[in-house]
């Protein structure tokens, strides 16, 4: 088994969010998601049939989950679960940091 890193290969610049699979089985599929500033485009949302647990590692990020007055703040360290079937977006992704992500989607 080889040793890696997180924050390890993270290009300079990239005009589309990165989507890295790092581990996948059956009942599981854990990424590593890479932003520099990118935002869903407006109107589009996430709709998965997976629920899906995000833990912001570095930078920052602002999610809307439909149905909430505000949008989440995430900050490095922060952890939200998003239920499947539950549309969201994101708003914001820091332009000044790279912003990295662990994303577990999962089935009960």
């Amino acid at each position: 088994m080889a040793l890696k890193n997180l924050f390890a290969d993270i290009p300079q610049n990239f005009p589309e969010e990165i989507i890295e699979i790092l581990w996948e089985t059956p009942y599981f599929r854990l990424v590593r998601i890479l932003s520099a500033g990118q935002a869903s485009p407006p109107g589009d949302w996430y709709d998965q049939d997976t629920h899906e647990w995000v833990a912001l590692l570095s930078g920052g990020a602002r999610l809307v989950l439909e149905g909430d007055p505000e949008p989440v703040a995430l900050k490095p360290g922060d952890h939200l679960l998003i239920p499947a079937r539950r549309r969201h977006r994101v708003e914001w992704t820091d332009p000044n940091e790279k912003t990295v992500w662990l994303g577990l989607h999962f089935k009960e």
